[in-house]
């Protein structure tokens, strides 16, 4: 693909890594109702430390970028990565409630770190360019999906095997820490951000950073909504059953698989701002069909049309930002950081809902942040077309 050998190694090693990271983020979800079964917790503790995944997802991925200037950046996604091996490590080992916060924290602090450095890699491979950017959070989706069907088949007998479960996953921390360890240093990105970024805060006057931030913002907030409680919500009103409820999960990540290839596809015969619209509007429409039927089919339709729909979102809407994270060192760390707080809100919104009231009107709350951030799209759809109409480079 590149004519580098080591740029083609980081391309791959990139999109590796992303596929362990999926393996990672679809976990929490996946084992939440196993380990409150398993332990007896509240709904609001277990949305606590949903958050504190979120909360470990925002501090690395501002840290990770800020310490490369530091230390490196291959020695410090080396160092926030080992959080991975160790957060399962103390979920084998204990089922004390503090260590287990600790746990749910660090992996959120492997997967930021994660983020930041492969979405970092490949748009300064690729700047701005869409297809690569979704092509890996397509590898993200494999192993999003790939988690779930994972679990089902280990719990199938008896439901305490899930913490076997924990042991692959702790041996994916060991495996993808190799992988860091194997990914060449890049040769010229320390240069090119000398020569032609800023290390200033002007980005701040950049329109274009809000409406990608507001918009990457309430996107998390639908996302880790619904990763986080999707299966507990199903498994505990009774609208699917158990073994269906979890399957879900694979299904949402196959057709966000799906959506990411076909946008990658797309993205390079239309203009990405269409996409981007029409995303939002599928992203609502299917959230409202998976909320409101009854109907096992009308809500498997629902699962899958929602995680079709989101599925180009986040990277387009990176890649509209793409402009801006060369231009300054440190806007990407920011726009990470302030859109990743609403995967912190929002999972602890919904428990708090759930433990005052039920855990169905916890998820009816997600209906408010995905009609925000369909006017969020919207606005950044306009401003964009003002840009190209002004002929200026997005």
């Amino acid at each position: 693909m590149f004519q580098d050998k080591n740029q083609n190694k980081q391309f791959l090693c990139s999109y590796g890594v992303f596929i362990i990271n999926g393996m990672l983020a679809l976990s929490i979800g996946s084992l939440l109702p196993y380990i409150r079964d398993s332990l007896g917790l509240q709904y609001a503790f277990c949305g606590m430390i949903v958050s504190l995944h979120s909360i470990g997802n925002l501090i690395s991925g501002f840290a990770c970028g800020a310490l490369a200037a530091v230390w490196g950046r291959k020695k410090s996604i080396l160092f926030f990565n080992s959080f991975f091996a160790i957060s399962y490590l103390l979920i084998i080992l204990s089922d004390n409630p503090f260590l287990l916060a600790l746990s749910f924290f660090l992996t959120g602090m492997a997967r930021g770190a994660t983020s930041n450095f492969c979405n970092t890699s490949i748009n300064e491979l690729a700047p701005g360019k869409a297809s690569l950017l979704n092509g890996l959070h397509a590898m993200f989706a494999i192993g999003a999906f790939s988690f779930p069907l994972f679990l089902l088949v280990l719990t199938n007998s008896h439901a305490s095997n899930w913490i076997y479960a924990c042991c692959f996953m702790l041996i994916m921390g060991i495996l993808s820490w190799i992988l860091y360890f194997i990914i060449p240093a890049s040769t010229n990105s320390a240069n090119t951000k000398k020569e032609n970024s800023s290390s200033d805060f002007s980005f701040f006057k950049e329109p274009l950073f809000y409406l990608c931030t507001l918009t990457l913002f309430f996107y998390l907030c639908a996302e880790q909504g619904v990763i986080g409680w999707m299966i507990t919500y199903f498994k505990d009103t009774g609208m699917l059953p158990e073994s269906l409820s979890q399957v879900t999960a694979s299904l949402l990540w196959v057709m966000i698989l799906v959506g990411r290839l076909l946008t990658a596809w797309l993205s390079t015969k239309i203009e990405k701002e269409w996409l981007l619209l029409i995303m939002s509007i599928g992203m609502v429409g299917f959230f409202l069909m998976l909320l409101f039927s009854s109907a096992t089919p009308l809500i498997l339709l629902g699962i899958m049309g929602f995680g079709f729909s989101m599925a180009g979102l986040y990277p387009t809407t990176v890649s509209f930002a793409g402009s801006i994270i060369q231009k300054y060192t440190l806007a990407w760390s920011f726009i990470l950081t302030i859109a990743s707080l609403g995967a912190i809100i929002m999972p602890s919104i919904i428990g708090k809902i759930a433990e005052t009231v039920c855990i169905y009107y916890g998820m009816q709350s997600i209906i408010a942040v995905v009609i925000i951030d369909f006017l969020c799209v919207v606005v950044l759809v306009w401003y964009i077309r003002k840009l190209r109409q002004n002929k200026i480079t997005v």
